[in-house]
């Protein structure tokens, strides 16, 4: 049954990939609720599988078993059009490394998921332009990603991932590259839009003291997802 205080809903999420002779199953029977304005923290060893699990939940990868549904859709049911559509409208990406497009200013790069919903240019730079001001880069825009820091590029893509309004933001060690400095401001800066937006927010990070500032904490360990308390989700 559909939460409808729920954003994403998981269910019995399996993936198995071959090796050789061998089947190794990464996501073993997992299922997660995230609701609105919430913020999760993800840890886990390295090579536990996190990276995997976001992108089933993103859409980006299909499990093996299970269903993933967004604001009550079901994702991996939906063909690629759709699935694209979907991620366009109600979720953001960010990434260990920013992934800006290095022939593009700032303000490019962030009005581009605008551009993709078809939006008009002017009508695009100008919501890009007021999500930059808002991270801090008001004085950047017309900068390409080589000329701004190590922060203010990963500042960027937050804008980036923001600028469509989404529902629900997945961050894949968004301050992994960043020193410690810098890791706080970018990590400051997501759990302030969570607030002001209130948009659900899915981190994966091998910081466990940022992790400690989240509402939940949940351990991905033998393919489950565990709570504080070693009880499983």
């Amino acid at each position: 049954m559909t939460d409808v205080a729920a954003v994403l809903e998981a269910e019995g999420l399996v993936r198995e990939f071959r090796e050789g002779d061998t089947t190794l199953r990464v996501l073993d029977g997992l299922s997660l609720t995230i609701r609105a304005g919430e913020c999760i923290a993800i840890v886990g060893a390295s090579g536990s599988g996190k990276t995997t699990l976001l992108q089933i939940l993103g859409g980006l990868d299909r499990p093996t078993a299970g269903t993933v549904r967004i604001q009550g859709r079901d994702i991996h049911a939906l063909g690629e059009a759709e699935r694209g559509a979907l991620r366009n409208r109600t979720m953001g990406f960010i990434y260990q490394f920013h992934h800006l497009l290095p022939e593009f200013s700032a303000l490019e790069n962030v009005a581009m998921p605008l551009l993709v919903r078809r939006l008009p240019v002017a009508e695009a730079r100008e919501r890009a332009a007021a999500v930059l001001q808002e991270v801090g880069l008001a004085q950047r825009l017309t900068h390409k990603p080589h000329q701004l820091s190590g922060g203010e590029r990963q500042r960027a893509a937050v804008a980036r991932a923001l600028v469509t309004q989404p529902a629900l933001v997945f961050a894949d060690e968004p301050t992994g590259n960043l020193d410690g400095r810098n890791a706080e401001q970018v990590f400051e800066l997501l759990l302030r839009l969570n607030r002001e937006r209130q948009t659900s927010l899915v981190i994966v990070t091998h910081d466990l003291r940022l992790a400690a500032r989240m509402d939940r904490v949940l351990t991905l360990q033998q393919g489950k997802l565990l709570q504080e308390g070693s009880s499983v989700v």
